[in-house]
Formats: C-alpha cells, structure tokens, sequence
C-alpha cells in the first residue's frame, strides 16, 4: 500500500542532494498516530518498509528522535533497528550496529518512582509508563486528572532543580533537564554519518521543540506535524514515501 501525499505539504528534498541531509523523526504522533495507552499504538507495515530504504538511501543519517526507551523503539520498528535519540536524548545509539550511550546520571530517583505509582492508584484512568530514566503519568483516559497530575508531578520535582516537568500530548513525564531531543540530536550530528550533513527533524508536540531549534541553528530544517502535515501523521508517512521513491 502507497499513500498519496497532499500537495500542500513540504517540498520534498531533491534526491540529488539527499546525501547532504540527515533526517530526524520522532514517533507518536509524527510516525504512528496516537493511540488510547503508549502499548496500543500500531505501526502500519509500509512505514517499516519505507524507514527502512530511507536509511539504506541515506547511508545510515536517519535516526529517530523519541521520548520512548531505546527498547521500545526497537520493538516498535522490528526487525528494522536505527540510529535513535531515546528518552528525550537521554540515550543516543549513532547508528543500527552500535551499542547505547547514556548521557550521564539521568535517571529519575527511585523513591519517586515508588511515590508515582502509590499516586496512580488514586487516578482512575491514569497509567504509569517507566522508562530506564524516566517516568511518565499518561491521563488520555481521564483527560480530568490533568490539573492533579501536573500539580503532584510539579510538587515532586520542586526540591530537586535536576529535574522538570515536561508536558506531552494527554500526559507529563518527569525527566532530567540535560535530557531534551535538541540535545540529543545534537550528540548525534557530532557523529557520523550524520556529522557535516543539514539536519531535517520532524516532531508534533512541545516536547519536539528543543529539536526543531537545534536543527535550525543548526542550519537545517525543524517540521511540525500540526503546521506543515495537517496534524496527520498518515501525511507524514506519505512525504517520507515518496522521498523514499516508493510513490
């Protein structure tokens, strides 16, 4: 199955030049469409298929830029295994056969993991999503719960200015400051094969901000889902179809 682009959307890159680029993308809701829980998301096969000639056409300079685990990327995406920024940047993999790097000391505390989880059982509706650095409270649904969530989350982190509170699509995640996806991109354009290429980053949500901004300063392009694509990530699938010659 082919998906047709909306001539409204982005010029693609000419393929000409594409070697001079390095494409960053991020997942939920810029890949795959949102779904109910982070666990219900589907990744349609094309999409797969379609990454996959990107990153051979691209000699490896496509990677992906989440705020999912490097593990849930991989699972996501197999058996396709690319570079990638996960967890906001926390962890970097430069390329599909080499091994994680963490940034440092970014782990969430345990004993706010433990807090979080006692909270939850209070919020009807509310899951707790862990991740090896991070945790995020998703409230989709019980969209009701934000004011609480944010309040408790803000409250945790208030003692403690190594941590902030982000705010993502129905959810709030706590996170390491050092840890954001402009950061990460960042580390990655430092290494090849991404080193002295444009950096292209397309995200949907505030937290793909920090990479819209690195790419730019970068001398690249940052692409939001809600401006450039409709808000549909079926768009953005189509885009990067057709980049892929498989229109």
């Amino acid at each position: 199955m082919t998906f047709q682009r909306d001539i409204s959307d982005p010029p693609l890159p000419d393929h000409a030049t594409l070697g001079e680029w390095a494409l960053f993308l991020d997942l939920d809701g810029t890949l795959i469409d949102l779904a109910p829980t982070p666990d219900s998301v589907v990744v349609p096969p094309d999409l797969i298929e379609t990454l996959a000639v990107l990153e051979q056409t691209m000699s490896g300079a496509l990677a992906i830029v989440s705020g999912r685990s490097l593990g849930v990327i991989d699972r996501l995406l197999a058996p396709l295994r690319l570079a990638a920024a996960a967890e906001h940047g926390a962890v970097i993999r430069a390329g599909a056969h080499d091994a994680a790097e963490a940034g440092g000391d970014m782990a969430v505390p345990a004993s706010w993991r433990r807090q979080l989880r006692q909270l939850a059982q209070q919020w009807p509706g509310a899951l707790v999503e862990e991740k090896p650095n991070g945790i995020a409270v998703h409230y989709r649904a019980n969209p009701a719960l934000e004011e609480m969530v944010s309040t408790a989350l803000a409250a945790m982190v208030a003692g403690d200015s190594s941590f902030e509170v982000l705010p993502a699509a129905m959810a709030r995640e706590i996170r390491h400051r050092d840890a954001n996806k402009g950061a990460g991109l960042q580390r990655l354009m430092r290494r090849m094969p991404f080193a002295a290429r444009r950096p292209l980053f397309i995200g949907d949500d505030v937290t793909d901000e920090d990479a819209i901004a690195a790419a730019q300063a970068l001398g690249g392009i940052g692409l939001r889902v809600p401006d450039h694509f409709g808000g549909a990530p079926a768009r953005v699938r189509a885009w990067l179809c057709e980049l892929a010659g498989r229109g």
